[in-house]
């Protein structure tokens, strides 16, 4: 099989995936239209698989990173028209989801191809874990506190550093199989702490930002073979 054979068939798979995560956001917003929140989760969480779908259809760089920054630009132009107001939260101002891309962005920039773990991690753990929090924590009554304007719960917080931990380890899991360096489990442990630390602070969405770029700076200080 030739490379433009083979990236044409690795954007086919992010393309179907996306889709599929679309047509799912448009049906959680139909079904529950009082429960504008769910319908971003639902996207959030839904975008991170799409770095392992390009890793596994060996997507290059220089239509990863290009695919990664128009996304980015179309997000901070539904962010402003709301075309797609399913992906954007609409009670408070923030750009999360511009943030998110530009995360995305920066870490193909910084890592792709050659560590497509360290990418995996960042964005997964933000997918997953911001994603995750953000259902359970209005819904599970916990203690609550706010930081900077931002309210936070336990249950929220709790989730993010659960959830970010399984998904670390799933990453570690799986560079074992591929026989790529990754950290050791207890280190697995402090980077999720530090990923739940800095979820606390996203005032504007910057958590999107700070999170993926932290967990996957460390992810490759801390990686041993």
């Amino acid at each position: 099989m030739g490379w433009w054979q083979r990236q044409l068939i690795g954007i086919a798979a992010v393309l179907v995936w996306l889709t599929l995560v679309a047509v799912l956001v448009v049906v959680v917003q139909a079904r529950w239209p009082d429960r504008g929140e769910w319908s971003r989760k639902v996207a959030h969480i839904g975008a991170g698989p799409v770095v392992l779908i390009a890793w596994l259809f060996g997507v290059d760089r220089w239509i990863a990173i290009p695919a990664a920054a128009g996304v980015t630009l179309l997000a901070a132009f539904n962010h402003r028209r709301r075309v797609l107001p399913g992906i954007e939260d609409i009670d408070r101002a923030s750009y999360g989801t511009v943030a998110y891309g530009a995360s995305i962005t920066l870490l193909l920039l910084a890592c792709w191809p050659r560590q497509p773990l360290t990418v995996a991690a960042g964005v997964l753990v933000m997918a997953c874990g911001d994603g995750l929090a953000g259902l359970v924590g209005p819904q599970w009554p916990s203690p609550t506190w706010q930081i900077l304007g931002q309210r936070r719960s336990l249950a929220g917080t709790a989730t993010m550093a659960i959830s970010s931990l399984m998904v670390l380890l799933a990453m570690a899991g799986l560079a074992g199989v591929v026989a790529l360096p990754a950290p050791s489990p207890i280190t697995l442990i402090g980077i999720a702490m530090a990923a739940a630390s800095l979820e606390q602070v996203a005032i504007g969405g910057l958590d999107n930002l700070t999170v993926p770029l932290a967990v996957a700076w460390l992810w490759s200080q801390l990686a041993t073979a």
